[in-house]
């Protein structure tokens, strides 16, 4: 039994160690942080609280919506926009906008190497 344990032990550290080592893209102003996906995330929020600019109607009305973005951060670090989806043609719009105003970051890396992450994320404008 204790021969199994050990076994089993060194098969799982093999293979733990096998897993390539990645890491997330870093938000400028992330770079010190203990936890840059979290930081990621609280900068991306903060960024759309920031720069979204409500469209208005031909009433002046705002227009409200759901939308999904799907963005790359490429190897180079820059924002790439994959697409922007939504029913209502003004608030895609808009997302695009605040979309193409996040700045340049550090890319994410992949076995130490830089390499690009998609990010698809839902949005209730």
């Amino acid at each position: 039994m204790k021969k199994l344990l050990v076994i089993s032990c060194l098969l799982i550290g093999g293979i733990s160690a096998a897993q390539a080592q990645q890491t997330s893209p870093v938000w400028p102003g992330c770079e010190d942080s203990e936890d840059v996906s979290a930081c990621f995330n609280k900068k991306l929020s903060q960024h759309v609280r920031e720069n979204y600019e409500y469209p208005k109607n031909n009433a002046g009305e705002y227009v409200r919506g759901k939308v999904t973005v799907s963005f790359t951060v490429d190897e180079e670090g820059k924002v790439v926009i994959n697409s922007v989806e939504g029913p209502k043609p003004e608030v895609n719009q808009a997302a695009r906008e605040m979309l193409e105003k996040i700045p340049d970051m550090e890319p994410g890396t992949l076995e130490g190497e830089p390499d690009d992450r998609k990010f698809t994320i839902p949005f209730n404008f």
